[in-house]
């Protein structure tokens, strides 16, 4: 942690847009300066609100979503500043008289609802709520407009409130498939009996490869088919590197494209909907079991055998559901030119999202968390 900016205190700024500006060139820690006393004044509340729609908005028209500022947030902002960050994301998505299905669901996920009176300022009555004295208030405000100004653009994976649609709506969710997915995860996920797992592997991906030949033999009767779509899976610390590379292989045996972006430990992915669906659901199972399984190993104390351990689990899953989704495509030989025809669409989104994707690899240190890694993914349940 870097020591916190201290500057001279200068005259006080006399009007809500001077507030604004002071709220925007602060830095962390300029809040400790605030004499003993001091009280937030309804020009600096205003403005607080004021500034941070605007910063919010910048965010998610760089293409930030609910669920990508609440986990930054949680990555990078202690309970308060993200609570005042989510907040402020609730009040600009409050601008707008429709907001996306999506984001909506995003939204309420993140717990981003407007609770305080309207008719008067949030930040006093945010600062009541929480039970914090005005300069520690206005030490979270700071902070949590700090982040948002550092925030990069990212790829933009749905477009945000009162900007229109440039794909079709996706297709309709087939809820009887993703409730015998999670129930089959759970299932999964809880189960002491390893020998049933290459049975359940193999039916699993072959489930998954037949609903996804189905539909796109129905999509090839379209004069449009729909555009493919794309998501992020956030990852959870540590070993994000390692972890990125389960997503891709769950995500190339399910016809999609993936990126890592170490920066923000997310992976991005493209494909088509229910896909992406079935990646994700596949991959957060995975993980749980990874992460299980790691941790139960006698020898998996040290950080070379966890991270060796989780890249050759990613390696094996990835042999296995090749495999599984192979044998069920020979079924259906008449369908390769249209599954190429799909894997070029995808290929094509994922280059004019990503033209400038670099390939790096993952060291492995430890030959023993390989082999142990290795098991784990032979015991492993890909349900879906």
């Amino acid at each position: 942690m870097g020591k916190r900016k201290r500057v001279p205190v200068g005259p006080p700024p006399t009007t809500a847009g001077e507030f604004g500006d002071a709220l925007l060139a602060a830095a962390p820690g300029d809040a400790d300066r605030l004499a003993p006393g001091f009280t937030v004044p309804a020009e600096l509340a205003e403005a607080a609100d004021r500034v941070g729609r605007q910063l919010i908005g910048r965010a998610c028209r760089g293409g930030w979503l609910p669920e990508d500022l609440r986990q930054a947030a949680g990555r990078r902002l202690d309970e308060f500043a993200g609570s005042y960050l989510l907040d402020a994301l609730a009040a600009y998505a409050g601008q707008f008289p429709v907001v996306p299905p999506d984001w909506r669901a995003q939204l309420d996920a993140a717990g981003a609802v407007r609770w305080w009176t309207e008719t008067e300022p949030h930040l006093p009555q945010w600062a009541a709520k929480h039970i914090l004295t005005p300069s520690e208030a206005v030490a979270a405000v700071i902070d949590a407009f700090g982040l948002l100004k550092t925030l990069p653009a990212v790829t933009v994976v749905l477009p945000p409130p009162g900007t229109p649609l440039e794909r079709p709506a996706r297709h309709h969710v087939d809820e009887k498939k993703l409730s015998r997915v999670r129930a089959l995860l759970a299932k999964a996920e809880s189960s002491t009996f390893p020998e049933e797992a290459e049975a359940l592997s193999a039916k699993a991906q072959e489930l998954m490869t037949r609903h996804a030949l189905d539909r796109v033999l129905a999509e090839a009767a379209e004069a449009a088919p729909e555009r493919p779509a794309a998501r992020r899976i956030w990852l959870d610390t540590p070993y994000t590197d390692a972890k990125s590379l389960l997503v891709h292989v769950v995500a190339q045996a399910n016809r999609c494209r993936a990126v890592f972006d170490p920066r923000w430990e997310f992976v991005t992915v493209i494909g088509d909907e229910d896909d992406l669906d079935s990646v994700e659901l596949l991959t957060t199972s995975l993980l749980v079991q990874a992460t299980r399984a790691m941790i139960a190993d006698p020898a998996g104390r040290s950080r070379p055998f966890r991270k060796s351990f989780l890249v050759s689990y990613a390696t094996r899953i990835g042999e296995r559901l090749e495999r599984a989704a192979e044998a069920t495509i020979a079924e259906s030989p008449e369908l390769l030119p249209v599954l190429a025809s799909h894997e070029k669409t995808v290929a094509a989104a994922f280059t004019e999202l990503f033209p400038e994707v670099v390939n790096k690899s993952v060291t492995v240190r430890s030959h023993e968390g390989w082999g142990a890694g290795r098991a784990a993914a032979d015991r492993a349940r890909l349900s879906d």
